[in-house]
């Protein structure tokens, strides 16, 4: 009997030392806004740079839970604190209200929440972007390549974090031709492809040769009715050059995908910080799109020199809608 104990001890502690010990895992969920994680725009970013960071590391388990309308935005949140997600990311701004109240009723829930800045609790983390800087760059391109001297800008949505798409834009538009013409148009929806591209076609009949769309799922519309129209689209978030390669100049790139990555590592990490993380130009965090093939090379020099004068700290873009009269959404 001894013997056959002492052959099981044995063999128990052989496969203690042979079976590796079974690794945490990280469940990250990502919530969308309405405009859906197909809206080839920052949703879909979002949970490309998830998908990516689960097959560099099988630490990390995500999953996305997808907003038909905002009455989903607590519901999905909801779901994933039952499910005992490690984080929750959500993603735009039209769900601050939802994961504060999340995060308030849920302190020992991670929160990370994508152009909101409004939410100030030691479980949220907001993730931000300096998009009044890619778009500035995208602006100076169009006001550079505009032969009608009017140009055309569709945003989403009028808030504070959605202003600045169009600050940027008109800057970098009048700073390359002052007496251009930008065209605007408020869609007040993330998600009405039709909607964006009866906005582009009526700016085209008015003599627009470039537009600029900040709209998510909207903004397809708009570079549909560009290439119908066979004029320049500038894309948003992500390079849209691949949903019209012919008509697609450049994109004011955002990267919601490095964010949604960094802080999901920080969680792994056990380096969770709250409050405004910030990308920018000097990060990395938003920039001119790579693919540049339609741009002039001289245009291209006056984008770089511009970027490198905002990284040095010797030129800044406004970003308030007082310092651009130009800009007419807010009104």
């Amino acid at each position: 009997m001894k013997k056959l104990l002492s052959f099981a001890l044995v063999l128990c502690l052989a496969l203690a030392l042979t079976i590796p010990a079974l690794a945490d895992t990280y469940k990250i969920g990502m919530v969308t806004d309405v405009g859906g994680v197909n809206d080839k725009s920052f949703n879909q970013t979002s949970w490309e740079g998830l998908q990516a960071l689960a097959a560099e590391d099988p630490d990390f388990e995500v999953n996305y839970l997808e907003s038909k309308t905002d009455a989903d935005y607590q519901t999905n949140i909801n779901t994933f604190i039952d499910e005992d997600y490690d984080l929750i990311i959500c993603v735009g701004y039209m769900l601050a209200d939802a994961t504060k109240e999340a995060a308030e009723d849920n302190p020992d829930q991670l929160f990370a929440i994508i152009d909101d800045s409004s939410i100030d609790l030691p479980n949220v983390a907001c993730l931000m972007f300096a998009q009044e800087q890619a778009s500035y760059l995208v602006g100076l391109v169009a006001g550079s390549v505009t032969q009608s001297k009017t140009v055309g800008y569709v945003q989403g949505m009028v808030s504070d974090s959605m202003n600045l798409f169009g600050i940027g834009y008109i800057t970098g538009v009048l700073e390359a031709c002052p007496d251009a013409t930008v065209l605007q148009y408020n869609a007040n929806n993330f998600g009405d492809i039709a909607g964006g591209a009866t906005a582009a076609k009526d700016m085209i009949t008015k003599g627009a040769d470039v537009i600029y769309h900040a709209a998510g799922g909207t903004g397809l519309g708009v570079i549909n009715a560009c290439g119908e129209e066979g004029i320049w689209a500038i894309g948003v978030d992500t390079d849209q050059s691949v949903n019209d390669p012919d008509h697609v100049i450049t994109s004011a790139m955002k990267r919601v995908d490095t964010a949604s990555q960094d802080i999901s590592k920080a969680v792994k990490a056990g380096e969770f910080t709250p409050g405004v993380h910030l990308y920018d130009l000097s990060n990395g965090g938003v920039d001119l799109a790579p693919t540049r093939d339609h741009i002039p090379a001289e245009v291209l020099e006056t984008v770089e020199a511009a970027k490198a004068a905002i990284i040095a700290g010797e030129k800044s873009v406004p970003t308030t809608v007082d310092a651009v009269p130009a800009f007419t959404l807010d009104d």
